[in-house]
């Protein structure tokens, strides 16, 4: 019988099988991640995304009934506050950056009138509900969350979370196998554990640096559109009345950045871009009584 000294082969150990299986879960998901990067003009960055633009807007449009559903529905077509809304929203879009990308952007009013909220699904179907609409003041407000809104869109975020969630998922597993044990399988459900709780807050620090840009091109969007940027500190100034400052989660538990911190933001963009002050040119719009504008159609 043959025999090696030294450094002797009998076979890899269980334990060393789990480990390769985990290094090429981790290989696959990270060559997977990023074999599939664009550029996006918007943005001025490379991104990870996995779906096309087209398929974003399918997307989109098929999410899009059931997230109407399930905040009441939408409100009927000739109702003013829907033609307030899609007027401000498409003037936004067709003169900003936002209107030179390939997607298709609607503007959807729902009934809930008490989730004080927007949102957007990917390719450019942007929902706002009565509930914050009806605490709006002013178009340039109106111009701001729908700006944010359509940022989300042009920054391609959830393409973009779609792809890191995969990649993260695959650490996951990669990280329960790797610590997988016959003799001691509570080992790798913990590893395995302890890896999903770190996931989750690596999805949330990517959820909150989305906001925050969403933010910054929603304050774009909006000034190039003719509104006055300084609408958009007062919808934070509004939704920081409707957020509970008592008992609340830490920043870093949650999606969005706390309102003061983005008013901060907000107003630190606005003195970079006019530091001169608010060119005459960027209005706040009309007025906007219970959510329709003063005088529509003059």
């Amino acid at each position: 019988m043959t025999q090696f000294y030294g450094y002797g082969y009998r076979g890899a150990s269980r334990g060393g099988i789990h480990l390769l299986i985990a290094l090429a879960i981790v290989v696959f998901g990270v060559i997977s991640y990023f074999a599939h990067t664009s550029y996006n003009p918007v943005t001025g960055e490379k991104q990870h995304v996995a779906i096309t633009p087209e398929q974003e807007i399918q997307l989109g449009l098929q999410s899009a009934p059931r997230m109407a559903s399930d905040m009441g529905g939408e409100v009927d077509a000739s109702d003013p506050q829907v033609i307030e809304v899609s007027k401000v929203g498409n003037r936004v879009v067709s003169n900003s950056d936002a209107g030179q990308t390939p997607y298709e952007y609607k503007f959807h009013l729902l009934r809930d009138t008490q989730t004080v909220n927007a949102f957007a699904l990917p390719g450019g179907q942007i929902f706002i509900t009565r509930g914050l609409l009806d605490r709006l003041g002013n178009e340039a407000q109106l111009a701001g969350v729908l700006g944010h809104e359509s940022g989300h869109v042009a920054a391609r975020h959830a393409a973009q979370q779609l792809a890191q969630s995969h990649l993260l998922n695959d650490l996951v597993l990669a990280t329960g196998v790797g610590a997988s044990n016959s003799n001691h399988p509570s080992e790798g459900v913990a590893a395995a554990t302890i890896a999903s709780a770190l996931s989750k807050l690596e999805t949330l620090r990517y959820s909150r640096a989305d906001e925050s840009q969403a933010d910054l091109l929603g304050l774009r969007f909006m000034s190039q559109a003719g509104y006055d940027p300084r609408a958009m500190a007062q919808v934070m100034e509004i939704l920081k009345q409707v957020t509970p400052t008592t008992g609340r989660e830490p920043e870093f538990l949650v999606t969005h950045p706390y309102p003061e911190n983005r008013i901060q933001h907000i107003n630190a963009w606005i003195q970079q871009h006019y530091p001169s002050g608010i060119p005459s040119g960027l209005t706040l719009g009309q007025n906007l009584r219970n959510g329709v504008a003063a005088g529509y159609g003059s």
